[in-house]
């Protein structure tokens, strides 16, 4: 487990990430083929309060069956985002169980917390990053090894912006870990 400290809209919160084995793959929305592998949340606390709470997941991956280096994870089961974020809400919880065939695989993930830039109701299409980790796996055979979570600095998100402002031309992308000075 990872406790990550973060600052937005004027207010301190904490991101928990805990990463664990898969052993019942249906209670979580998965096939059987999912077992062994990780599952890997995060929750933001204190709890929401409100629009000031506002903030997204985006996640890039580098995976071993997809060549060309870190891309973004999009959870889309309702189609195609035009916004970077997998999940995004008031004070999302992210949630990923990826699991594949390929043998070897590897797995790495960056995900990060982010806030929209701009006023209260008034946002604006600027990702702000205020933290960040790293985790995956190792698939050799039957051996699945898990590595993470463990943090991130802000040269990490810095290291995806050419990535993501290709991908997301109408979108911004702060540099650093930014505190946001929107005060609710």
């Amino acid at each position: 487990m990872l406790e990550l400290p973060y600052r937005w809209a004027g207010r301190e919160g904490r991101v928990r990430v805990e990463i664990w084995e898969n052993d019942d793959p249906a209670a979580v929305g998965c096939s059987e083929m999912a077992r062994g592998f990780p599952c890997c949340r995060a929750t933001i606390a204190p709890p929401a309060r409100g629009y000031a709470d506002m903030l997204g997941w985006v996640q890039l991956l580098d995976v071993s069956t997809r060549p060309g280096g870190f891309h973004r994870d999009g959870f889309e089961p309702l189609g195609p985002l035009p916004h970077p974020f997998g999940f995004y809400g008031i004070a999302p919880t992210f949630f990923d169980a990826p699991h594949d065939e390929a043998d070897p695989l590897e797995f790495r993930a960056h995900a990060f917390l982010c806030g929209v830039g701009g006023e209260l109701l008034e946002f604006r299409r600027e990702a702000h990053a205020v933290i960040g980790f790293d985790w995956g796996f190792s698939k050799h055979g039957r051996e699945i090894e898990f590595f993470g979570p463990d943090p991130l600095p802000a040269s990490s998100w810095d290291g995806h912006l050419d990535y993501l402002r290709g991908a997301f031309p109408e979108w911004t992308f702060a540099p650093g870990f930014v505190e946001h000075p929107l005060r609710p």
